[in-house]
Parts: C-alpha cells; structure tokens; sequence
C-alpha cells in the first residue's frame, strides 16, 4: 500500500479526536493499545474494523496496518509496548474488555511525563498483569475478499436495517443462499446473522455517539422492538444504550 506512515515507535500519548476525525493509516514496530476515553473508537485494518466504546480498549500488534475514527469526541489514550512485550500474545488487532483498574492505569499511564523511572515501571507491571486478565471481545466486522459476499456485506452497510433474508439477498449477488452461508463462516468466521447483528452494533455505536435517541437507534439498525435493542446492547457491552453518553 502506497504512503503509509512508518513509525518504529509506538506513542504513548492522549490526543483529542473531533467527531469524524480520522488518523490515516499508518503501522510501527512496536505493540500499541488505543482507548478511548468518551465516544467510539474505530480501528480498520485491511482484514476488517474493530469498534471499542470507553469499556473496551484495541490491541494492535507491531508491523499491523491500521487507521483510526472517531465516532464522537474521542479522548484518545495511545500506549505503546514493545515488540516483545506480548501480555497476552496476540498477532491480530483484538477488542479487550477494560476493567475501572485498567482503565486507570491506562490513563495514568498514558499522562506525561513518561520518563522511566521506578514508580512508572511498577504501574507498567501492574497494567501488564491486568491486561493479561482482561477478557477478549468479538466486537469486529471482517472483510470479505469474495465478489459475491463483498456484495452482500456492502448492501448491509449502506441500510442495516435491510430485514431480508440471507436467501432474497443472496439472489442479488448472483449466488445461492448455501454457497454465502459458507462463506460467510469461511471468511469472516462467523454465521450471516452474527455478522448482521455485529454490523448493526456497530451503526448503534456511532449513532449513540452522535446523541441520536435511543428508539431512533433501534428502528434505524433494524431491530424489531426498543426492547430488543436494549437487550442485545446490554448484553455485549454491560450496559444500557441509554447510558452510553453518561459513561465515564
């Protein structure tokens, strides 16, 4: 891929991302953690998108292509670890599950100044320890590769609340409803519905970022009821979709 930024270097900082603010895809040697402290975080890579709100944080392995949106005022924590410092010992962007520890050791991490001394290595320690902890989450959408899945996935994308069948579907890319079935457990890991349901996750997420009422989120994303909307919400992520704003 042409002009993408390398760094050898991961930063450990906190910068602030406008709603719709974008960082252009770059890569470096070292591990990175991203957390967002308010608003949604999107982390695309060409295998697919993760999406964190404030109780998840993104693992990003070193040498990984990525770019980064905010969905929402993010208040963006970058943690860096180097290549060999693998708490967890994942090759692949992953969504983690952030406890309130954690989450103040990433913060307190991720504040200047960020000079090595010892009482900095002991809270580097202690994150290491937490993170090893920290529960995964598939919070992901994959990208397809095959025309005819491409097809359907980018339907899906434009009106997530499309209610049609994988079968009425599959008609308008040209294959039948068991050759996408496959495919999409082939590809992306997971069965037509699961995707749907993650990809209307993820439309939910940034529309609650943009404080659209929590009814309008439903309808738009194609769930049946409120109710039934509340309830998926609450259990991927922990909590309600109406507190979503009012997290810490």
């Amino acid at each position: 891929m042409p002009d993408i930024r390398h760094t050898s270097e991961a930063p450990t900082r906190t910068q602030v991302l406008a709603p719709g603010e974008s960082i252009d895809a770059h890569s470096h040697d070292d591990h990175q953690i991203i957390y967002a402290g308010s608003g949604v975080l999107a982390v695309t890579t060409a295998a697919g998108t993760w999406f964190a709100p404030g109780t998840r944080a993104i693992w990003v392995p070193a040498g990984c292509v990525h770019a980064h949106r905010a969905h929402g005022r993010l208040d963006l924590h970058l943690l860096g670890l180097p290549a060999a410092t693998n708490p967890l010992g994942l090759d692949d962007p992953t969504v983690l599950a952030v406890s309130p520890l954690l989450r103040e050791l990433i913060l307190a991490s991720t504040r200047s100044p960020h000079d090595d001394t010892p009482e900095r290595r002991r809270l580097r320690a202690v994150l290491l320890d937490q993170l090893r902890a920290s529960p995964q989450q598939p919070v992901q959408l994959p990208a397809p590769t095959d025309p005819r899945l491409t097809a359907v996935c980018e339907l899906l994308r434009r009106n997530p609340a499309d209610p049609r069948p994988l079968a009425a579907l599959a008609t308008t890319a040209g294959a039948g409803e068991r050759t996408l079935s496959r495919l999409f457990r082939r590809e992306l890991g997971m069965t037509f519905p699961q995707w749907r349901t993650q990809l209307r996750l993820y439309h939910a997420l940034r529309m609650l970022a943009e404080d659209i009422p929590v009814t309008t989120v439903a309808h738009r994303c194609g769930w049946s009821s409120t109710s039934a909307f509340i309830d998926v919400f609450r259990r991927v992520f922990g909590y309600t979709p109406g507190t979503h704003n009012r997290r810490p």
